[in-house]
């Protein structure tokens, strides 16, 4: 047997009273600030001393939405060596209009220099004004939370364990034949067959 004509109506009717007698969770966004995630992503920050001009941001967007234009500097020599040159940043930009938030940028960054800030109130009314340029970008880095604290439960990183281990090893003698599994040293006793 099929449907009764009208019971989708019918339906549609109940949910809209369901809805009808709850209370609305409407936010007044401009007087109440939004609750967001502690690290959500806003809009990108710069932080300028950090930028070596490497170019690796720029050249890892796929929107091509990071502009850097920069020049070279030379340093004068200290103690008698030659003189360095390193890239002084003239402009750093990020079009906003183009970007797609994959924050490539930031994680291509060997120096970070770039980080997420939940920033997102920067709206304009002409696209053209969606290109913020280092300063406004500088001004977002203040607004950058710290980082979220290490896990107290969470084993150590294993360059840190190695190190405490190798730290706490008992010191062998020269003389001394070294235990299984014990790495050999550079410069330790040899003997003739080539092993220690």
């Amino acid at each position: 047997m099929g449907r009764l004509p009208g019971s989708g109506l019918a339906k549609g009717l109940a949910v809209t009273l369901r809805t009808m007698t709850r209370r609305s969770i409407t936010r007044q966004y401009p007087e109440v600030q939004p609750d967001l995630a502690p690290r959500s992503r806003g809009v990108i920050a710069l932080l300028e001393e950090n930028c070596t001009v490497c170019m690796l941001c720029a050249r890892e967007c796929p929107d091509w939405c990071i502009y850097i234009d920069s020049h070279k500097e030379t340093l004068p020599a200290e103690g008698g060596g030659r003189a360095r040159t390193r890239n002084v940043l003239d402009r750093f930009a990020i079009d906003f209009a183009l970007c797609m938030y994959c924050g490539i940028c930031i994680e291509a960054c060997p120096f970070d220099a770039l980080f997420w800030s939940p920033e997102f109130e920067y709206a304009e009314y002409d696209i053209n004004e969606l290109t913020h340029e280092k300063d406004r970008l500088r001004e977002w880095m203040w607004t950058v939370p710290p980082p979220q604290a290490h896990d107290p439960g969470a084993e150590p990183p294993k360059e840190v364990a190695a190190a405490e281990k190798a730290a706490t090893r008992p010191k062998r003698t020269p003389g001394e034949p070294r235990t299984p599994g014990e790495p050999r040293t550079p410069g330790g006793p040899r003997t003739p067959g080539g092993s220690t």
